[in-house]
């Protein structure tokens, strides 16, 4: 027959070029496997991030998902959300953090979800070895902090840190919880209403009730409800959770009770405001609940004709700084970062909307802490000036 013929013929043909030029023919299998490796690692950077996530999920037998010191809503929320994931996955997830939960909303948050965190010291405390960072993309604030080589990291603030095995750091998002919810809604998961249980819903991955309010709640506090910060990748992440929201917990969370210190320091932050032009600076002396700080820092944007603010405080020798902006001139992060490089032991950072840093005690060899008293109108002078962009 005609065909097998050629066929064959053809066959001969290549069998006796490749015997001819065995350089050619191991250079053109060559390409054709470069080829194919290209093609499959192309294929793969394209594949959803949130699929990518949870592959890497799967394959750990359990996890340590850490938040950053005094952990806010988003920070929890993400954490929520990457262990819901996990659980889904047969992965054994431990949410832990270093420092303490103190302010009232965050304590709400955890109380009303009833969310199981676990509070450590030391890098020995950690529950796994493959740690999940979340909200921030370097370790800190615990003892062994620094030998700690996290296998994932998801974010949203600038920062050089890195995950072993995933990286996922978005700084043109609002909040580190809507790149988590966009992980559920790369898996098809589907939002579980209050009134349903996740067995009622179809597909492989659901979004629980508990996780989508925390989602939405970290989405809102962190974007001060899609008004700073916020792209339009909040507005989708916030639209996907929203079916699963509990309304009744999601207003007991916003709303819960104020302690007397806040309010107390909110009032000595507006009667002590320093102000030059748009600018205001207050220090607000020593305080038992540093979570004030930043809120005596909200309450003081509010007032008219103050575009960029700044709050000082102390607790237990260690100088706390709280800014916001709503000036475009003004990058509070990068001005309180500015400020406080020059000072000892300082530390700042942040967003262009929201900054905040220390300055800590040094502390001698017997621990005491011991530092001469930092100039407080010195610091102050140093705030206007890098909020007017003189530094």
């Amino acid at each position: 027959m005609v065909v097998p013929a050629v066929a064959g013929n053809g066959l001969s043909e290549v069998e006796a070029f490749a015997r001819e030029n065995p350089e050619l023919t191991a250079a053109a299998v060559l390409a054709v496997l470069v080829a194919l490796a290209s093609t499959y690692a192309f294929v793969r950077l394209r594949r959803a991030p949130g699929v990518r996530f949870r592959r890497v999920l799967a394959d750990l037998d359990e996890i340590a998902v850490l938040m950053h010191p005094n952990p806010d809503p988003d920070a929890m929320a993400a954490a929520v959300g990457v262990a819901s994931l996990a659980d889904q996955l047969d992965v054994d997830a431990t949410i832990q953090f270093p420092g303490q939960i103190r302010h009232q909303e965050n304590r709400a948050f955890r109380t009303v979800l009833d969310l199981e965190l676990d509070r450590i010291d030391h890098v020995s405390d950690l529950a796994a070895g493959s740690v999940v960072l979340v909200d921030h993309n370097e370790p800190r604030g615990f003892a062994g902090a620094d030998g700690v080589l996290p296998t994932v990291v998801v974010d949203h603030h600038p920062g050089d840190g890195s995950g072993g095995a995933f990286t996922d750091v978005r700084t043109d998002y609002g909040a580190t919880a809507s790149i988590v919810a966009e992980y559920f809604q790369d898996n098809d998961a589907v939002p579980v209403p209050p009134d349903k249980h996740a067995s009622e819903t179809d597909g492989d991955f659901a979004l629980s009730t508990e996780a989508a309010t925390g989602l939405l709640y970290g989405i809102l506090s962190d974007t001060n409800h899609l008004t700073v910060g916020a792209s339009e990748s909040d507005f989708a992440a916030a639209a996907y959770v929203y079916p699963g929201v509990d309304q009744d917990r999601l207003d007991r969370i916003a709303n819960p009770e104020v302690d007397a210190e806040v309010l107390e320091v909110k009032a000595r932050a507006i009667a002590g405001r320093q102000v030059e032009g748009s600018f205001a600076v207050s220090d607000v002396g020593g305080v038992n609940n540093v979570d004030a700080i930043p809120q005596a820092a909200d309450e003081l944007i509010q007032l008219e004709g103050v575009s960029a603010v700044v709050v000082i405080g102390e607790r237990d020798g260690t100088v706390h700084l709280s800014g916001r902006s709503r000036d475009d001139r003004v990058h509070m992060g990068n001005a309180i970062e500015a400020v406080l490089a020059d000072v000892d032991n300082g530390d700042g950072g942040g967003h262009s909307r929201m900054g905040g840093g220390t300055v800590r005690p040094d502390v001698d060899p017997s621990g005491e802490a011991e530092r001469d008293a930092i100039d407080r109108d010195a610091l102050a002078d140093g705030l206007f000036r890098a909020m007017a962009g003189d530094v």
